[in-house]
């Protein structure tokens, strides 16, 4: 060492924490923050950062060296058990102020078993409260190794039991029902997509529980899908609806337009509804029927999911609980059509027989039909072929119709009108031909074609299904009458047919006293 490093005072040592001031006092070196009391983030002694990740810990915790004395101890397990930090930390085992002697061997040996042991042991201890009481704790230990690889102590992690349960249970109700619920259960997150199904609700949307993860509901429904938003996102907004919501869905299915039945030429599907075509079932039924399988009606219940783990709650999603009802909803809309129905064909009846004119009350009668039923209502008669001319082909006259433009009263056509020039295949025509009900739809798919469609068999604009019945009378065929929906409407099924041959029955006995006038 040379002289003048000889000569030169020693220096003593300083930390960090007093190179930079002690908070505080005078002179202390102002921190990032501006503030002299605060130090900065990455000076922050390691030993507060801990000291701070233990307090604003969820679960209890203490801390104890390789002699059993406590190192450690943080809010949780104050509020839990009523001793401080300054009270805890330092006293040797639990035996006197935290456990009773006799509790303190059992628990002590236990502690010592896991900080010599790998990974961590699950125990239930019963503590004593500062005031005396007791409380009976779920315990995770684990062993902490020192530098050297040698146990330097254990820290142990500790909750109420009945926390405890209540969280396993929850999980377990989850659990049972994702897997074993007769309800189908959808959870779906914030985006309204998906987040996982049980094993019934995958069957009703047609999927699979794997694969239905992190996809939008409009992946799996047609028509009903906004309203399904909409209540899930008012349940996000606003919480659980006080009473279960009834939606009407139709399902996805992207082979449904290849089920809906036979599809003659120009796009137009005609289904022959006689006895013979009945018995054997023709595709009409079976697109009908693949049509009411995709619809269904579910009785849905709404939770909204918020997470426990934050001051305010966040919304973490919906479960969306439903029990498919659409039989028992068809069957009570199905008795409630048949009595409005009851009803207005015997409001027909007497309304009929106030007429003077056969043809007025045979009007009267469509009139009353219409009433949610149809939108358009039109009667043909057949005309008597002229002398030379071929028995065989069959002329068809206007006698009534309903109003082109705005809905109102179907009123008698003027007799002796020109026979309608209804191109061959016309299902009027076929119907007069089978005496029998024929149906028929435009294609679904080629919509903008449906005013030449409609205007190709002399029916009003807009029309898109047609059901014809024929009206017989004294063993004699008298014509046919037509009922049309627009597409607002659906297509007429069996039981319509059902319920215009009845009206076509009145409607005929009234035309045939007409044509006995003449």
């Amino acid at each position: 060492m040379s002289a003048s490093q000889r000569s030169e005072p020693a220096r003593p040592a300083r930390s960090a924490r007093s190179s930079r001031g002690v908070p505080g006092q005078p002179g202390a070196a102002p921190s990032a923050s501006g503030h002299p009391d605060c130090p900065d983030g990455p000076e922050r002694p390691d030993s507060e950062l801990l000291a701070a990740l233990l307090d604003g810990m969820d679960a209890a915790l203490c801390a104890f060296d390789a002699d059993g004395t406590v190192t450690h101890w943080n809010h949780e397990a104050e509020r839990i058990l009523g001793w401080t930090a300054a009270e805890a930390v330092g006293r040797k085992g639990l035996g006197g102020w935290a456990a009773r002697p006799g509790d303190a061997r059992d628990v002590e040996a236990r502690l010592t078993e896991a900080m010599g042991a790998t990974g961590r042991r699950v125990h239930e201890f019963a503590l004593l409260t500062k005031d005396g009481g007791r409380v009976l704790v779920r315990t995770q230990a684990s062993g902490v190794p020192g530098a050297d690889g040698c146990p330097a102590g254990v820290y142990c992690a500790f909750s109420e039991v009945h926390a405890q349960v209540d969280l396993e249970r929850s999980i377990a109700l989850s659990e049972a029902l994702l897997d074993d619920a007769s309800w189908n259960v959808v959870l779906v997150d914030a985006d309204l997509r998906v987040a996982a199904v049980n094993a019934n609700a995958a069957g009703a949307l047609r999927t699979t529980r794997k694969a239905a993860p992190g996809r939008p509901l409009g992946d799996f429904l047609d028509q009903g899908v906004e309203e399904a938003e909409a209540a899930l996102q008012h349940v996000l907004a606003e919480g659980a609806p006080p009473a279960p919501t009834e939606l009407w869905v139709t399902l996805r299915d992207a082979d449904a337009d290849a089920a809906d039945g036979l599809e003659g030429a120009e796009g137009v599907r005609y289904e022959l509804l006689d006895d013979d075509e009945a018995v054997r079932g023709e595709g009409g039924d079976r697109g009908e029927a693949g049509a009411a399988a995709r619809r269904r009606c579910w009785r849905s219940g709404f939770l909204r999911l918020a997470s426990p783990l934050t001051e305010e709650p966040a919304p973490l999603g919906v479960a969306w609980i439903f029990q498919d009802v659409t039989e028992v909803k068809g069957q009570e809309q199905e008795s409630a059509r048949m009595r409005f129905r009851g009803n207005q064909l015997h409001r027909a009846g007497r309304a009929a027989a106030e007429c003077e004119d056969p043809m007025e009350a045979a009007s009267v009668h469509l009139d009353f039909a219409l009433a949610g039923f149809a939108d358009h209502a039109l009667i043909d008669l057949v005309l008597d072929p002229p002398p030379g001319a071929p028995a065989d082909r069959i002329r068809l006259v206007r006698a009534a119709a309903t109003p082109t433009g705005a809905p109102g009263p179907c009123p008698p056509v003027v007799p002796g009108g020109i026979p309608l020039a209804y191109p061959e295949g016309h299902p009027a025509l076929q119907a007069v031909e089978r005496c029998g009900s024929v149906r028929a739809s435009a294609r679904r798919s080629d919509e903008s074609g449906a005013a030449q469609w409609a205007a190709a068999r002399k029916w009003p604009e807009g029309a898109v299904h047609g059901l014809c019945a024929v009206l017989r009378s004294r063993g004699r065929t008298l014509g046919v009458v037509t009922f049309l929906r627009t597409s607002s409407r659906r297509a007429f099924d069996r039981t319509d047919a059902t319920y215009a041959e009845d009206v076509a029955a009145r409607v005929a006995a009234s035309a045939d006293l007409a044509v006995r006038r003449r």
